[in-house]
Parts: C-alpha cells; sequence; structure tokens
C-alpha cells in the first residue's frame, strides 16, 4: 500500500530562482531549474551536506555537518501578497526574499505536511521539509528598496514564509508547470499538543 497518496491540488510555477554563490540571500529569477540530487545547479544552497544552522541547535552544534534538507525555498504568490500587505508594500518581490521557486494556487503552502512531495510534469519530485521561519535576513534586503520596511518583514511573514525542500528525483522545472501535490498517507501525531504546550 502507497504511503503517499496524490492530492487534486496543484501549484503553477510563477518564479523561479537562483541565490549565486557569494551573492547573499537574494536569488536571480531564471526561467527553469536544473534539479540534480544536490539541489539545484548553480544555487549556493545546493549540496548533499550542509553546516547545521540555529534552527537545529537542539539537535547538532552550530556547524555540524548534517544532510542538506534545504537545498530549495518555496513560497506561495498568495502569501507573499499577504506578507507584502501587512507590511503596507504594494508588492514583495520573490527574490528578495530568496525564492527558488514561487507556486499560484496551492493553498496554505507553508503549513503543507513535512514529508509532502510536489511532483512536476517529468517526474522531478520535491520533498517538503517543514516550514521556513520568518527571520530578519530578507528584512535587510527589503531594507536596500524600501527604507524603513525591513524590520517589519519578520513580524509579517510569520506563518506565510513558506516550506524548505529537497530533491527526491532529479528533473527540469519551467515557469508556467504545475506541481502536483502528494501528501504522506498518515494521520497527525496524537501527542503534538503536549509538545507544544
Amino acid at each position: 500500500m502507497p504511503a503517499l497518496k496524490s492530492t487534486q491540488f496543484h501549484g503553477e510555477i510563477v518564479f523561479l530562482g537562483l541565490v549565486k554563490p557569494g551573492a547573499g540571500l537574494a536569488s536571480e529569477p531564471v526561467s527553469q531549474l536544473l534539479l540534480g540530487f544536490d539541489g539545484a545547479t548553480g544555487e549556493s544552497h545546493s549540496g548533499r551536506t550542509r553546516a547545521s544552522c540555529s534552527r537545529v541547535t537542539e539537535q547538532h552544534p552550530p556547524g555540524t555537518e548534517i544532510a542538506n534538507t534545504r537545498q530549495l525555498t518555496i513560497l506561495s504568490e498568495e502569501e507573499l501578497a499577504e506578507t507584502a500587505f501587512a507590511m503596507r508594500l504594494p508588492h514583495l518581490a520573490p527574490e528578495w526574499v530568496g525564492a527558488s521557486i514561487v507556486l499560484r494556487g496551492l493553498p496554505d503552502l507553508t503549513h503543507l505536511p513535512p514529508s509532502s512531495r510536489l511532483q512536476g510534469p517529468d517526474g522531478a519530485t520535491l520533498v517538503v521539509d517543514m516550514e521556513n521561519r520568518a527571520c530578519v535576513l530578507p528584512g535587510k534586503v527589503i531594507e536596500t528598496v524600501h527604507p524603513g520596511a525591513g524590520p517589519r518583514y519578520k513580524p509579517a511573514a510569520q506563518g506565510r514564509r513558506g516550506v524548505t525542500a529537497w530533491v527526491e528525483r532529479p528533473g527540469v522545472l519551467e515557469l508556467g508547470q504545475s506541481l502536483r501535490l502528494h501528501i504522506p498517507d498518515q494521520r497527525a501525531w496524537s501527542r503534538m499538543s503536549d509538545v507544544r504546550g
């Protein structure tokens, strides 16, 4: 019996971007992403492993080599618009927040179940790691474009920062393609409320 269940939910790719090595957080728009097991070709976040960061300090000392489940950053066009509205900005460009992929039409993207899959037409498959928590770094990029707005990013992006993902099956993603959502066929963990308090 399959452990993953196909859904009727799809997201249209409306933006693709690469964060070039040494270029900081901002991504550069591209028309396609070439995906290998290391991530997107030419992307600074690619690689089979990475150094642990502040998000996993309860598990690993900073700088520990761990598997790279943060190869890509996937955001929702709708959630980006909500964040821009909360920041009192007319628009929030995906490249300002380091987006790899922006999807249109996939509801509640930031809260997709971990281990969900997003699959493209050629079989290219991305595994959702978890919610990408809002941080101050995109605010620094935004500040260079809209002085005074940068500090508003982190609170405005809470619960709308998208997800991180890694490549399960290589392929090519292009603008206008549709990614189909597949979710783990299991119920939510019964003790989650005990852990969260």
